[in-house]
């Protein structure tokens, strides 16, 4: 059984964890200094879809991406897999040793918040505030692949309906005072809902549910499929 987590533990270890390691340097390359920095909190998405009222925003046009060919730094080289990582990322005119540090700066986060608390470092990842972990783990950082297939399988907060559900058991990281759930089924009804006014807590999302609904619970990993 996995430890407990106290209310608000895994923004509290996530703000420090991440201001900790933004000077790390693990996975460097040696194509020199680069001067962008990842940001720390992207948009919340998740890896399921939230329900949203209103229009979709406009597409923007995205500036054209620097040919493989022209992926080299100013000195040294790139290696093979963060070159991979490099591919149809790096905007025209970019310096793509700073496209390459974010996605080290990624990694380096997530070792520091697996060391702290591995559910945190998975929640991260959950509710978007550790921005594409995926291609970063893919391709600098393949240890973590663990736990880009546990966050897959997990919720942030949000509503989500039919076939964005999946039914199973899963257990709140570090819920806060005003975190609510609820489950209804096909008709409405309710299946389960509670509160976890801050303290541990796990759910059963039965094969019935049609809606679910979290609030204030940041996110639900994975605990097992029903049987």
């Amino acid at each position: 059984m996995r430890h407990p987590f106290r209310a608000g533990a895994a923004v509290v270890v996530l703000t420090a964890v991440l201001a900790a390691c933004g000077s790390s340097t693990e996975g460097r390359s040696d194509a020199g200094p680069a001067a962008a920095r990842a940001p720390v909190v992207a948009p919340s998405a998740g890896p399921g879809t939230t329900a949203t009222d209103g229009p979709p925003a406009p597409r923007t046009s995205e500036p054209p991406k620097l040919p493989s060919d022209e992926l080299t730094p100013a000195t040294g080289s790139f290696s093979r897999k963060q070159k991979e990582y490099l591919v149809d990322r790096v905007p025209r005119g970019m310096d793509p040793a700073a496209v390459l540090q974010t996605g080290q700066e990624t990694c380096d986060r997530l070792r520091f918040l697996v060391k702290a608390d591995r559910d945190v470092a998975v929640g991260a990842i959950v509710t978007g505030e550790i921005a594409d972990a995926k291609p970063a783990v893919e391709h600098l950082c393949p240890q973590h692949r663990d736990l880009l297939r546990e966050a897959d399988r997990g919720y942030p907060d949000g509503t989500y309906r039919n076939e964005q559900i999946r039914p199973g058991l899963y257990r709140g990281v570090s819920p806060t005072k005003s975190c609510t759930w609820q489950i209804t089924g096909a008709d409405g009804r309710t299946l389960a809902s509670g509160s976890a006014a801050g303290k541990p807590t796990s759910i059963t999302v039965p094969r019935q549910a049609r809606v679910l609904t979290s609030t204030g619970c940041y996110a639900w990993l994975p605990e097992g499929d029903l049987g």
